[in-house]
């Protein structure tokens, strides 16, 4: 595997901070089933890397193990590790607070350790938190969903940068990518346009695992490397979807309540930078999408288009909260039924071109928030322009090749 000057800098660093001699790169895995991820790897290894280390976690209520303790209470409880901190993302350590939102800073009733907040902080702020909390090591521990906007990954990137700053030892415990880790797909972020919903040019659906994302970040992205340890799950490949697992599902956030949520939503948040509902507020957000005045001619549309692995069923729902709250809105289902074939950039554009075309009351979001989202103005500008889906989707290939080309170097799995 070849290394970048910075992922040389980033192996050598990590090894420096343990003392081991590092190779060049890890290893995969390899095919050993049933899957264990990274936390049961460092548990049944005596926590072994974190020994005289004082402990802080960034995590979430995904961070359980399979019979669905949360890690930071098995930590806590374990005299082989001294967990002296939590580190709490969007929606919070413990998952109290909706989208947008976190739980501030307070102590843990549970195990009465204190939670800091990193929610919207980066750079030197976040560094001053760790600076703060007294940790030695910031060990990172969050269920990924597999897409650009995603923000978790962006916590990870910027307790990176801070970790480096402040000049701590970071550690991530890999859990798979539920839709799979075979391919990047979609348009890669145009720098230009960074924000919290991508703070750097990757691919809107990654591909990648937690661990494979902190090395790229570390050899192609960051100023300063941080010494940075990966904890990789053995028994996972390349082609599982989280099923495949035997782990339980943890909503990650609010509107994420299972693997079938993140299969679609690479694609259907796209919808969050529209004046379309993505269905939040319904059973079923970012599989359900409609408006006030959408009829069954959207689903007619798309299914006519014969998109791979997906059919869509006209559908009409009444959302709780966010758009349309307590307003019966029209519009699609989303129904995959061969996931193997099913693209969901493809399709999230492709829905995009089609409600535009049979729905005369569509905009964008009055901010352009669907830049933000697909990383450029080209999506919009290209869908207002007149061009079909796959116009769209040719435009991205060239920056796209050029993004899966570089993850290669990154790749811990088969």
């Amino acid at each position: 595997m070849k290394l970048s000057r910075r992922s040389l800098l980033a192996t050598t660093a990590a090894a420096a901070a343990s003392g081991a001699v590092a190779a060049p790169a890890q290893a995969a895995p390899g095919g050993n089933r049933p899957l264990r991820t990274g936390f049961e790897r460092l548990d049944a290894e005596g926590y072994a890397s974190l020994r005289g280390q004082r402990v802080g976690i960034v995590t979430n209520p995904t961070g359980v193990t399979r019979d669905v303790r949360h890690i930071v209470d098995v930590m806590h409880a374990d005299r082989r590790v001294n967990l002296v901190a939590v580190f709490g993302p969007e929606h919070g350590f413990r998952g109290t607070a909706q989208a947008g939102g976190s739980e501030g800073r307070y102590d843990d009733p549970a195990t009465g350790l204190p939670v800091y907040d990193t929610y919207l902080k980066s750079g030197q702020p976040l560094a001053d938190v760790f600076t703060a909390s007294g940790v030695d090591t910031v060990v990172f521990d969050i269920q990924d969903a597999g897409a650009r906007f995603y923000t978790y990954i962006w916590t990870l990137y910027d307790c990176m940068e801070a970790a480096a700053l402040a000049g701590k030892r970071f550690v991530v415990l890999d859990r798979p990518n539920p839709v799979t880790g075979r391919e990047a797909l979609g348009p890669v972020l145009h720098e230009e346009f960074a924000t919290f919903v991508g703070r750097r040019p990757i691919a809107q659906a990654h591909g990648m695992t937690v661990a494979e994302l902190a090395r790229l970040f570390n050899g192609e992205f960051l100023t300063r490397p941080v010494p940075l340890e990966t904890v990789l799950m053995t028994g996972w490949r390349r082609s599982d979807f989280y099923d495949a697992s035997g782990l339980p599902w943890v909503p990650p956030s609010p509107n994420m309540p299972t693997p079938e949520t993140a299969l679609v939503y690479s694609g259907t948040c796209l919808f969050e930078g529209t004046n379309l509902s993505e269905g939040r507020g319904t059973t079923r957000p970012f599989e359900l999408l409609g408006a006030a005045g959408v009829d069954g001619r959207w689903a007619a549309a798309a299914n006519a288009l014969r998109l791979p692995g997906v059919h869509f069923r006209e559908a009409y729902f009444t959302p709780t909260f966010s758009k349309f709250q307590d307003t019966t809105v029209g519009g699609v289902q989303i129904h995959v039924h061969n996931r193997d074939a099913f693209d969901p950039v493809r399709t999230g554009i492709a829905l995009l071109v089609t409600a535009k075309r049979v729905w005369s009351g569509f905009a964008w979001r009055s901010d352009n928030w669907i830049d933000k989202l697909t990383g450029s103005t080209q999506v919009r500008t290209m869908i207002d322009a007149g061009a079909d889906t796959d116009e769209v989707v040719a435009a991205w290939r060239q920056e796209l090749a050029a993004f899966r080309k570089t993850r290669k170097e990154y790749l811990l799995y088969r």
